[in-house]
């Protein structure tokens, strides 16, 4: 079989990608597609074949399988501009000879020697039924080409519309939430989310294995509730460094953007092991601009997708000295707050479900590596650790990387398509599961309080002591009779437990006081949570 299309450009030019093709294209006997997760392999027929040019395999993979622009930079970096010159001279009209010259140009800086062109219909530079595109489309009349990227060519992400992502892209956060308060009230709700705050800050340190720190957990919630969606800008350096300070309080030993190496790794034995190399210093304030211009020019579009897309391009960037997966997180809820789809004072507490199972925690460390791994395959041999030198910023390394420039193409242009799967998986289970479960806890906590008032005097936090207690063990345990040596009364502690188990039991309200809105009858016995 032979090979076409992006594939025949890598092994002609000897383009070593960081990622590789999402889909592989060959000249076979007959047509056949073989998919295996995110992989696609395709068999065409003789009549498919393309020239064996530059232009003939673009163009056939511009026809039949996806834009890699970190492919299509390393090509561009690598052959003579006259090769692309004499082919649009020829094909000065066609779509494809057109988007290419706009992809040259807008990623190189360059400029061909074509005279503009001055016929023909303006086409898209990605075809909005296929890919994320910009909703603020700048009309590039040198090429009649509609710039539709979702980005600037420092930073531009790219993902491709698959099920998956359609299935986020059509998911409503706030229709959801409509529907949990519909079915549990507005006040127990509310209740909820206040707690919720709290356990996604905790939830998000214990992603950094910091979920000790209490007094850190308090102020990032703190900056979590007050601060998303408020910023003009939260991508901008000023910004950035003041979101950066509250999180992080007056202790940190770094603030700022950095001006050093860094990289993200573990200890293994009696050495360091790399599992991550961020940009150079030099070029972070350049992505910077380049994923806030993401964000506004794909403003108005799918939520989830502009969320996935600063909150895993940030950390991939990993601009700021200290702090960055806690902003990288913040991120998420900013944007889902600042384009209305989760409205005030509700925060998804997505870290919760992220550390909620060893599973769940392995989910968001592969969807991590989806970028990260084939980055260190690549360039396992480029770094090494050596002589230390002090860096502007005043931070001390002997990290050193030789290969900055050459991975910047990766960098630049990364493919977030299975990032954003795996976000909008997370946002849907945690608005369905997370905030279900605990807006249950708090109603049934709610019945169980009201019920257990008719038979004791106690304040709230002595009656939730109680409840929790019940719940947990099925009975009064002896530590709460030793406490309130008036609930030894046998009757007594046979009706409080009945009450509790009771409120918690099922979604009747038979027999139970009324408190906040009715609910349907349904079991919920194996959707509790306790913190």
């Amino acid at each position: 079989m032979d090979k076409v299309g992006g594939k025949w450009l890598i092994e002609k030019y000897n383009l070593y990608l960081v990622q590789p093709l999402r889909v592989e294209s060959y000249i076979a006997k007959s047509r056949k597609t073989d998919i295996t997760f995110d992989f696609k392999e395709q068999h065409f027929t003789e009549s498919f074949r393309p020239e064996d040019t530059i232009p003939g395999h673009l163009v056939f993979m511009l026809k039949h399988e996806e834009v890699h622009l970190e492919m299509m930079a390393r090509l561009f970096n690598v052959i003579e501009p006259a090769v692309l010159e004499e082919w649009i001279n020829d094909e000065s009209t066609g779509s494809y000879a057109r988007r290419v010259g706009f992809f040259y140009e807008w990623m190189t800086g360059r400029k061909l020697s074509n005279e503009d062109v001055t016929q023909g219909n303006y086409v898209e530079a990605l075809e909005p039924k296929k890919y994320f595109v910009a909703q603020q489309v700048n009309q590039i009349r040198r090429w009649r080409v509609r710039d539709n990227m979702p980005g600037n060519a420092e930073f531009c992400p790219i993902v491709y519309l698959s099920d998956n992502v359609r299935k986020a892209q059509s998911y409503d956060c706030n229709k959801a939430l409509v529907g949990l308060e519909e079915r549990f009230g507005t006040d127990v709700l509310m209740r909820s989310s206040v707690w919720l705050t709290i356990k996604e800050s905790r939830a998000s340190f214990a992603i950094e294995h910091e979920e000790d720190q209490e007094d850190r957990i308090k102020r990032f919630a703190m900056v979590m509730e007050n601060r998303c969606g408020e910023l003009q800008n939260p991508l901008s350096i000023p910004e950035l460094e003041s979101l950066q300070k509250e999180i992080l309080g007056e202790s940190a030993l770094s603030y700022g953007v950095r001006r050093s190496p860094v990289f993200v790794g573990h200890s293994s034995g009696y050495r360091d092991v790399v599992d991550y190399i961020a940009p150079h210093w030099h070029d972070v304030p350049d992505q910077l601009i380049g994923l806030a211009e993401s964000l506004n020019r794909t403003r108005g579009s799918a939520t989830i997708l502009r969320a996935a897309v600063a909150s895993f391009g940030f950390v991939y960037i990993h601009p700021m000295a200290d702090g960055n997966g806690r902003i990288s997180r913040f991120l998420v809820n900013d944007i889902l707050r600042r384009d209305g789809a989760v409205p005030k004072p509700f925060i998804l507490p997505i870290s919760a479900t992220i550390t909620h199972s060893s599973t769940a925690r392995v989910g968001y460390d592969s969807s991590l590596e989806m970028f990260s791994k084939p980055l260190m395959k690549r360039y396992v041999h480029e770094y090494r650790f050596g002589s230390t030198e002090t860096y502007e910023d005043g931070v001390e390394s002997n990290f050193h990387f030789r290969s900055y420039k050459e991975a910047m193409f990766a960098w630049k242009y990364p493919n977030l398509t299975s990032h954003v799967e795996y976000l909008g998986n997370v946002i849907q289970q945690t608005i369905e599961e997370e905030m279900h479960n605990e807006a249950l806890y708090i109603r049934n906590v709610y019945r169980a309080r009201s019920a257990l008032k008719q038979i004791v005097e106690a304040p709230d936090v002595t009656l939730d002591i109680i409840i929790s207690s019940v719940w947990q063990n099925k009975r009064l345990t002896n530590v709460i009779r030793k406490k309130h040596p008036k609930l030894n009364d046998e009757v007594k502690a046979e009706k409080i437990v009945n009450a509790v188990l009771f409120a918690f039991k099922s979604d009747h309200s038979e027999g139970m006081p009324d408190v906040g809105q009715d609910v349907q009858s349904e079991d919920d016995s194996s959707d509790l949570i306790f913190r």
